[in-house]
């Protein structure tokens, strides 16, 4: 699988969507499957979840990131 590297952007109402279903993934400790620029990705319930805060000058970021091993080709 080659590497990506890539930010898409959403409405808020599609955003909100996908947050709810997340949530409900994680509640309930199911996988999660998003399709992301046009690759469906599926989030096994046992990847690790963060958070993280960047601050640069005059910018914030605040980044949901979820973390799992890929499966081998």
């Amino acid at each position: 699988m080659p590497d990506r590297d890539l930010t898409k952007s959403y409405g808020r109402s599609q955003f909100v969507a996908k947050l709810r279903r997340f949530a409900d993934a994680i509640e309930s400790e199911r996988a999660f499957t998003i399709q992301v620029s046009g690759e469906r990705l599926r989030i096994p319930s046992n990847a690790v979840f963060n958070i993280e805060h960047e601050r640069s000058g005059n910018q914030q970021e605040l980044e949901f990131q979820l973390r799992w091993p890929s499966k081998a080709a």
